[in-house]
């Protein structure tokens, strides 16, 4: 009996450490690095990707009546004179100017065309979408140098029975392929001005904004 009681002691003494250790890598969350309120390095943004029910000018130089005004459809394409169902999104604007300038020369010789983005909302991929316990849970379209305050007053701040320092960040990892989670204090952003807690913002993050606990 004495025996199995010290044999049992020495195996918890040596599981001790291990299971330790799976304590401290389960507690410790990935950070993000903090942004300031104010950028102080304004920088171009990844090359805007278009999307669903975007506005659109095409022009054709010495062309004027092959440009048009457009907005695209739910269904992803777009309609110009001489052009019907174009695909457009998931396309740069050189990208689908490349596709236009194709279809046109068929009809004009060596057509120069443009594409500019009047009004956007960017695909899926691109949108910044915040839930849970806010004022006006929303999808917004990303812009570069987007802070996690930049979003917050967007969607009107926190509700009344918002748990804001147990809110979390998902963002999509490419070089991984796989999706990563991150802590955000949106309490301590919002009510004590805290700007540690502000993060910058990627394409395609989801802000999830939980309630507090009675």
């Amino acid at each position: 009996m004495v025996n199995r009681c010290i044999g049992s002691l020495m195996l918890a003494a040596a599981l001790l450490p291990a299971l330790a250790g799976c304590t401290a890598g389960s507690s410790a969350d990935p950070k993000l690095p903090p942004a300031s309120f104010v950028s102080t390095n304004e920088g171009p943004g990844e090359e805007y990707v278009i999307g669903p029910l975007d506005e659109l000018t095409v022009f054709v130089w010495r062309n004027p009546e092959l440009g048009a005004k457009v907005q695209v459809r739910p269904d992803g394409r777009i309609t110009t004179p001489l052009i019907t169902d174009m695909p457009a999104v998931g396309k740069t604007p050189a990208m689908l100017a490349e596709d236009l300038k194709l279809q046109l020369s068929q009809y004009i010789e060596n057509p120069l065309v443009s594409v500019i983005v009047n009004n956007f909302s960017g695909t899926y991929s691109q949108q910044i979408r915040v839930v849970g316990a806010t004022e006006k849970p929303a999808s917004l379209p990303y812009r570069a140098n987007m802070t996690l305050l930049d979003a917050m007053i967007a969607v009107g701040g926190l509700s009344e029975y918002a748990s804001g320092n147990r809110a979390r960040l998902v963002r999509y990892d490419k070089a991984t392929a796989k999706q990563k989670e991150y802590n955000v204090r949106l309490g301590d952003l919002l009510k004590r001005g805290d700007s540690r807690a502000n993060v910058l913002l990627a394409p395609g993050d989801v802000i999830i904004i939980p309630e507090s606990r009675f």
